[in-house]
């Protein structure tokens, strides 16, 4: 499944990043917001976001949002210490 957001170009032109910046930056926030609300894991965050794990990490350190670490994220992180 693959979703599709379109942005109207009078909100486009409204936001307050450049250009070309514009899409990564909405991706950034859509994918923080998510997490925050435990919609996403860390490692799902991350992959929509297009960055590794750790800098999603400090991404979410410096906006002061609390890691949540479940049986997921657990999971997550051995079969990425096993090498899968």
């Amino acid at each position: 499944m693959s979703i599709t957001l379109h942005i109207p170009d009078s909100v486009a032109r409204s936001l307050r990043i450049p250009e070309g910046e514009a899409e990564q930056r909405l991706r950034q926030e859509l994918t923080v917001a998510l997490y925050a609300r435990g919609l996403l894991s860390v490692g799902k965050a991350s992959e929509l976001a297009g960055t590794r794990r750790f800098l999603f990490a400090d991404i979410l350190t410096q906006r002061d949002i609390a890691r949540h670490y479940g049986k997921e994220e657990l999971a997550e992180d051995l079969t990425y210490a096993g090498g899968e």
